[in-house]
């Protein structure tokens, strides 16, 4: 099948001119770390004001896993 109205290189490039990536915009947190626009901090968890992510109960269930995780490998190369 062949293709009646071919686009123009000039064409094609208009079209796809809008497609380049762009970088994300930084704002500064109340904690004074850089987050990303319209997210929860990373660093402390706060949002517009108020902490919606509790980023010290999350260390603590990561580091538990962890460390359940590990005696778990010790037992299993122990036998």
């Amino acid at each position: 099948m062949v293709v009646r109205m071919r686009h123009t290189r000039a064409h094609t490039a208009n079209r796809r001119s809008h497609h380049a990536l762009k970088a994300q915009t930084l704002g500064k947190c109340e904690c004074g770390a850089m987050r990303v626009s319209h997210r929860a901090c990373p660093a402390c968890g706060r949002y517009r004001g108020r902490v919606v992510v509790d980023v010290a109960a999350k260390a603590q269930a990561k580091a538990a896993k962890k460390s359940k995780v590990e005696k778990a490998q010790k037992e299993a190369v122990q036998k």
